[in-house]
């Protein structure tokens, strides 16, 4: 059995499948590198883990190793393609080979599918990448968020052939009462924030929930992760209105050392509006025994949150999002509508316990974080379960 990834470049989001299939299949597993990593990534510190892996191709480094990588396209009894061209894979798509696209989702917003459709070269590559080999048998889609599937089928296409698919990152295993007597020992609710200061990550909510929390006399302090072209204003921003008691912006930090922030961390929020194809934060935190807060717009919260249970949705339209496709799958609808009406406030205010008794600062902290602290779900459905079983030799579907 040979599986082969190809992708741009390979990234800490990939990397813990691409170790299990390693495990799994030893040498008939490879990933395929289609360019080298943005430098703007490595000035934030990712590495360059194209070079540290004997699994990886690098298609871009030689003609010998492009030539390999046309060859596993064939040969390979099944192809993974995520953020790269099709040029490698031309020939497999011809002859129907079991093959699986994954992406997050097509519009994020109505101006968006418009501007694909009147937009010639837009159109052309969606018809090569979607459209072209619609009646492939074994042309599959993966899902790497809560709304792909649905953009999609609102299109008609991959019809019954979609998968769940996540960005499955490695794990710390910790002794639980440990990590939460620990985050219990906190003086002030520990709030953590991690991305990077851009539009649509919306710092911006960070301030305002500073500023309401504050206002209703809540013992805690916010620490603020990353680095961005908002960050000096929102510096500014924070000076202005008198939070720096608690309120910190602390800039880019090593990712090593972003989890040790999270293990000392009572709650992490997720702002990022639906743009966020996956937001590999909220497994991070999740992991850390954080209590999770999120838009749940972004693509990952529908997947890994329940709500109520292991963290809680909230729902900020009117702060910044006008429209976007509705996420009918797999969000069920009555979870939908009971995060519709619930702002990032009150999400919070639910977490910190509606007693707001200042010497139980854990509030409904505890309940969270003790009750689940888990990734994905890998029902049935799930392509990882699929593909497991495909491996040991059953038929695949």
């Amino acid at each position: 059995m040979k599986v082969t990834f190809y992708s741009n470049f390979l990234t800490h989001h990939q990397l813990s499948f691409c170790l299990e299939m390693k495990k799994i299949l030893g040498d008939n597993f490879k990933f395929v590198s289609t360019m080298r990593i943005f430098k703007w990534r490595l000035d934030l510190g990712f590495k360059d883990l194209d070079q540290e892996y004997d699994f990886v191709v690098k298609a871009y480094e030689n003609e010998e190793e492009y030539n390999l990588a046309k060859n596993l396209a064939i040969d390979s009894d099944i192809v993974i393609i995520g953020s790269t061209t099709d040029e490698l894979i031309q020939e497999r798509l011809k002859q129907d080979k079991i093959t699986f696209r994954y992406r997050a989702r097509i519009f994020i917003f109505l101006d968006g599918f418009i501007k694909t459709v009147l937009d010639k070269k837009k159109m052309q590559l969606f018809y090569n990448r979607h459209i072209k080999y619609r009646k492939n048998k074994n042309l599959y889609l993966l899902c790497a968020n809560a709304y792909g599937a649905n953009d999609f089928n609102l299109l008609g296409l991959y019809k019954n052939k979609i998968y769940k698919w996540g960005y499955f990152l490695e794990t710390n295993i910790y002794d639980i009462d440990k990590l939460i007597n620990k985050k219990e020992q906190n003086k002030k609710i520990q709030i953590i924030w991690v991305a990077r200061f851009i539009k649509w990550k919306h710092p911006e909510m960070v301030l305002r929930l500073a500023k309401n929390l504050k206002k209703q006399n809540y013992d805690f302090n916010i620490k603020m992760l990353g680095a961005g072209v908002l960050e000096e204003k929102i510096k500014k921003e924070i000076k202005k209105e008198k939070l720096e008691d608690v309120l910190q912006v602390v800039g880019q930090v090593p990712s090593e050392q972003v989890k040790n922030y999270m293990e000392d961390a009572n709650i992490f929020i997720g702002t990022s509006d639906s743009r966020e194809g996956w937001g590999v934060v909220v497994n991070e935190a999740m992991n850390a025994g954080c209590a999770i807060v999120a838009n749940r717009r972004m693509g990952s919260a529908p997947f890994l949150i329940k709500n109520g249970q292991n963290g809680y949705m909230y729902n900020n339209y009117k702060d910044f999002e006008s429209y976007g496709t509705s996420p009918s799958f797999p969000v069920p609808d009555n979870l939908v509508q009971k995060v519709l009406d619930t702002n990032l406030s009150e999400a919070m205010d639910t977490v910190l316990g509606e007693d707001k008794e200042r010497h139980n600062h854990s509030g409904g902290i505890q309940l969270l974080t003790h009750n689940e602290i888990s990734r994905i779900d890998l029902t049935e459905y799930s392509f990882i379960m699929a593909l497991t079983k495909y491996i040991n030799g059953e038929k695949w579907r």
